[in-house]
């Protein structure tokens, strides 16, 4: 499920508790859980509604003025299907938020890092991928993925599933365009540089 910064941020004051899609089969199911930059979304329940079940209290916890204005949102769907109520909260941060703010590694970790990377690097098909992005990143911060793809000559959406893969261990941060390297990443780049000198 995609959230907009504002439902994000409402979620995360406790301002939001519900959301509203069009869907013809949930893609979330209650106990289900979503990593955000504001922390990790937890589902509680999804429910089919009919547009005369929304109430006005719907609308002003899932961040709309009134039913009205959450209604003709939900009406300029471009989805296939029926109303749903989606209840969450936020569960705690993101782990990996918390493994990215990590810059205090010894070698041991650095090394354990390093060797994460070379087996990505050897299990990939196309070719070691994994310092080429950190040095894109490190060098482009807040450039949008497809700007940063095109450098490499590389789609958009396989591009975006390596850097997820580089949030994993804690080396990358999503911004609100585009990427930059943690606090970990950084510490990582530079024992990189040093082994190579």
């Amino acid at each position: 499920m995609l959230f907009r910064r504002e439902v994000l941020e409402g979620i995360a004051g406790g301002r939001i508790d519900r959301v509203f899609r069009v869907w013809a089969k949930p893609p979330v199911r209650a106990g289900s859980t979503q990593r955000t930059w504001a922390g990790v979304i937890v589902i509680d329940s999804v429910t089919a509604v009919g547009p005369e079940e929304i109430t006005e209290e719907d609308a002003r916890r899932s961040g709309f003025d009134d039913r009205a204005a959450l209604l003709t949102a939900l009406s300029k769907s471009r989805k296939e299907g029926g109303y749903h109520r989606v209840m969450l909260h936020l569960g705690g941060p993101d782990p990996r938020s918390e493994l990215a703010g990590n810059a205090d590694l010894t070698e041991r970790e650095l090394a354990d890092l390093k060797a994460a990377l070379d087996a990505i690097d050897t299990r990939s098909r196309r070719g070691p991928w994994t310092r080429e992005v950190l040095r894109l990143i490190e060098e482009h911060p807040g450039l949008r993925a497809l700007d940063l793809a095109e450098r490499l000559g590389r789609d958009r959406l396989p591009f975006k599933a390596d850097v997820r893969r580089l949030k994993t261990l804690g080396l990358t941060e999503s911004l609100e365009t585009g990427y930059r390297l943690s606090p970990r990443g950084k510490v990582l780049m530079a024992y990189l540089r040093a082994l190579s000198e």
